[in-house]
């Protein structure tokens, strides 16, 4: 059955209604029967996260809804702030190695490979810096706000923009090289899911509930199938965004969607594996044999891979807005709307460990490194953590 779009999510979507597209939706959860977000209960704590450190990264998260999600690579964090810091940390320690004051609104990040740092602003633009020392590279227009990380290859830097295209630049300049589009449904939510590099190709799925592929380096169209199919007779209840992350698994490419599907297709051909009905707007994440997604009503759900067959479910953090799942040592980590961090068994779901970072609460999905779990609080405050 198609899950019911809570009140909260209202205003998520981008719309025309005055006001609804910056107000905050952790105001927003009881939907019209006057639900309201799982109180948490006690549990017997069976692990124990330690906080190495944490450090300050300007205004975090801003006044938007953003999920501005750090990124790892060669031993650094580098993650970035609403307000335009952009900062380099030391996994080890939590030193600052460089930051950076950009002065520009940034809303999709931080993508970081083949020795780049990548923003997307409010401003329609992209910066690139060095990850050596935070110099930037070159900054390049694009047709709108950019909302999910910028990712590169070493040859091209692709996005996805607020406006359903997906637009690669060439990494040495920043020069358009290819830009692919596709029809913007009246209503979406605001949110892109972030393009992946597959065997030559780049794969990125759209708010109209399609997955595309098209060839990396001069964007020639490979194929395209749909996640979900819009359905209902308000303009509300067709909204199939896929917004969470895409998931590569071998030749496997997964999907989901908002109001549709949990989807697997061949990479190189776009045949469907298999699917089943689901609704979620984050990624998935994956171990022990199974594909975890957390659900919109933030129930996370572990379905044994390549089947539809449902291992567990933990509605424990109903409506709690909790982020996409990340598998941490033989565990689930989700973050919720008041900061908390949660451990949950990978073999049946049960939560075995919690800890609070943000008392603003975490959006961006948790990541993990040396051993370590990193939370970017709302707030702006970037924790480490480890289990003891």
């Amino acid at each position: 059955m198609r899950s019911r779009m809570p009140r909260w999510s209202a205003c998520l979507l981008v719309l025309s209604l005055a006001g609804c597209g910056n107000l905050n939706p952790l105001n927003w959860f009881a939907d019209d029967e006057g639900e309201q977000p799982a109180e948490l209960q006690e549990i017997s704590a069976e692990v124990d996260l330690e906080r190495r450190w944490s450090v300050r990264i300007g205004n975090g998260q801003g006044g938007q809804y953003n999920e501005l999600t750090p990124a790892v690579e060669r031993g650094r964090v580098f993650v970035a702030s609403e307000d335009g810091e952009i900062f380099a940390i030391n996994i080890a320690d939590g030193d600052t190695v460089w930051r950076v004051r950009s002065r520009e609104t940034i809303t999709g990040g931080v993508g970081a490979g083949n020795g780049l740092v990548m923003v997307g602003t409010e401003d329609a633009e992209v910066i690139v810096y060095n990850q050596d020392d935070g110099s930037e590279r070159w900054r390049s227009p694009v047709t709108s706000e950019v909302l999910s990380p910028p990712q590169s290859n070493g040859d091209v830097v692709v996005l996805q923009t607020v406006d359903d295209k997906l637009i690669a630049l060439d990494a040495e300049t920043g020069e358009r090289r290819w830009i692919y589009e596709t029809t913007l449904p009246v209503l979406t939510l605001r949110g892109t899911s972030t393009p992946v590099f597959v065997d030559g190709a780049v794969v990125a799925g759209f708010s109209n509930g399609i997955l595309v592929s098209v060839n990396a380096d001069d964007g020639i169209w490979r194929w395209e199938e749909r996640v979900a199919v819009p359905q209902g007779r308000y303009d509300i209840d067709r909204v199939i965004d896929v917004d969470g992350d895409l998931l590569v698994d071998n030749n496997l490419v997964l999907a989901t969607s908002y109001q549709g599907n949990l989807m697997a297709f061949d990479a190189q051909t776009g045949r469907i594996v298999w699917g089943m009905e689901a609704s979620s707007y984050h990624g998935m994440a994956q171990g022990f044999g199974n594909l975890y997604i957390s659900n919109d009503r933030s129930h996370v759900i572990a379905v044994r891979r390549n089947s539809d067959n449902i291992v567990w479910q933990n509605e424990e953090l109903d409506l709690r807005q909790i982020t996409a799942p990340t598998t941490f040592s033989n565990y689930i980590a989700v973050a919720d709307f008041e900061g908390y961090v949660h451990l949950l068994s990978q073999i049946d779901g049960r939560i075995v460990g919690r800890t609070r970072v943000d008392n603003d609460g975490v959006r961006a999905r948790l990541i993990t490194g040396a051993n370590m779990l990193f939370a970017y609080g709302n707030s702006g405050r970037l924790t480490a953590l480890a289990i003891q």
